[in-house]
């Protein structure tokens, strides 16, 4: 491949009002030959920033239950390519992630079915370096052999998108030396806004005791899901978990936003934690 061919793999993203965030997205995979973005009725600009870049913007209309908005784009969009990339609108990758990618979905003999890439957090528009710090998402894979596991089969009142659900692919996978960037909360609100979804979806799972990491293929996070599955019949879990972002994962030397952030967590642990006894207390009433 010459210099300036696009690289032949689709791009998927899947948006709801991203219009901050949008434009910085697409700009950091300029260098993707088929761009997707999968919106759920954006009253904002989204959906013209996507056209801008070339994207071709598909509706998506949640009816509850199983698929949610990625599962369902993996499952019914056109993909012109066998890899695709997933990108959230508020994630971009490295100028050097392209040269990366192209090697690998153009090796034809070509061993992994997918890759992993760690994502650095953005917390009040700077880097946490430590907080946090790797986190490994499947996002790079062979679209006909990956979907994003089913946790739980229950509602859980959390939007119309995948939250902590991984991608599992059949074969083999690797890592990319690449760093993904997400500047997932540029304020505290954000913070607040988006851990109040996350915490009902983590409530459910919690009440219903149907985690699992046994498909997981990234040991990482194979074995944090194992010691989130123990974290939860511990007492104090939102200091626990404070004590774990600030000095377990030395979110302290992440300063004052370290500090922040690993107070943040702690709420949102009483936040789930909470909301799964009341979730719990709820069915013992009904049963009684």
């Amino acid at each position: 491949m010459t210099e300036g061919t696009k690289v032949p793999i689709c791009l998927f993203v899947p948006v709801k009002n991203e219009e901050a965030n949008l434009d910085r997205c697409l700009q950091s995979v300029s260098w993707v030959d088929e761009i997707f973005v999968v919106d759920s009725q954006s009253n904002d600009r989204t959906t013209k920033i996507a056209q801008e870049h070339g994207a071709t913007v598909v509706q998506f209309e949640y009816m509850g239950g199983w698929p949610k908005k990625k599962n369902w784009a993996l499952d019914n969009l056109p993909f012109s390519h066998e890899w695709v990339l997933i990108l959230d609108a508020d994630e971009c990758l490295p100028p050097e992630a392209e040269e990366e990618i192209r090697n690998i979905v153009s090796n034809p003999i070509e061993k992994h079915s997918g890759y992993w890439i760690n994502r650095r957090y953005f917390f009040l528009e700077k880097p946490l370096k430590h907080a946090y710090f790797p986190n490994w998402n499947l996002r790079l894979f062979k679209h006909k052999f990956g979907r994003y596991e089913k946790v739980t089969e229950l509602n859980t009142n959390s939007g119309d998108n995948e939250i902590h659900e991984h991608v599992v692919v059949k074969g083999t996978t690797g890592k990319l030396n690449s760093i993904m960037d997400h500047y997932a909360f540029p304020s505290i609100d954000s913070f607040i806004e988006k851990h109040n979804r996350y915490s009902n979806w983590e409530a459910v799972v919690e009440s219903s005791a149907e985690d699992d990491e046994t498909a997981l293929q990234h040991d990482g996070v194979k074995g944090k899901r194992r010691l989130r599955k123990i974290f939860r019949k511990l007492p104090f879990r939102p200091t626990l978990r404070f004590l774990y972002v600030y000095f377990w994962q030395k979110g302290i030397l992440d300063g004052w936003r370290g500090y922040i952030f690993a107070r943040l967590h702690a709420q949102y642990e009483f936040l789930s934690q909470a909301k799964a006894k009341a979730i719990l207390a709820g069915r013992k009433e009904t049963r009684d």
